[in-house]
């Protein structure tokens, strides 16, 4: 490594610098030692290695991994539906983390909240999950709202749909 050692926790921009100094073997092995270290680094290395190349399908596969979820939601109460919700809340916004794309994270919130509206879990008469919902409406906005116009077009009726 050609430059000093920082005193604490280097920034991303001394971190790029390094990383051009760095052959590909011996990046190789820290890669695979980074993946070693915790889940989330080796699930978002599969993820750019394997994934990344195919948006579409990617963004299928979370959409069809939160279908499979709701059937599995607890409806006897709403304090246990609430808890069930925010799990596969976790689970699409670590895949929107991975993504780190608009349109996914619009896709994704979107098909979270139609599944929300259809489960027959009445969100209404709850606070929290009211509160839950509602925010992510917010974070599907705000997305929605940094895309391409033609791209805002599309999205538009299906955040109408979800808002009503």
């Amino acid at each position: 490594m050609a430059s000093a050692k920082p005193s604490s926790t280097a920034s991303i921009q001394y971190i790029k610098s390094e990383l051009n100094t760095i052959d590909s073997g011996e990046l190789k092995k820290m890669l695979l030692r980074l993946a070693k270290h915790k889940k989330e680094n080796k699930e978002l290395l599969s993820y750019l290695l394997f994934e990344a190349q195919d948006e579409v399908g990617f963004i299928q596969k979370v959409k069809d991994e939160i279908s499979g979820e709701f059937p599995e939601i607890n409806r006897s109460n709403l304090y246990l539906s609430k808890k069930s919700l925010r799990r596969i809340l976790r689970i699409a916004s670590k895949q929107i983390r991975f993504a780190d794309s608009y349109r996914a994270e619009a896709e994704i919130l979107i098909h979270f909240c139609i599944q929300m509206k259809e489960s027959g879990i009445p969100f209404h008469n709850s606070q929290v999950l009211l509160n839950l919902y509602n925010q992510q409406l917010k974070k599907i906005k705000a997305a929605v709202s940094k895309m391409h116009e033609d791209l805002q077009f599309d999205f538009r009726a299906s955040l109408e749909f979800i808002e009503n």
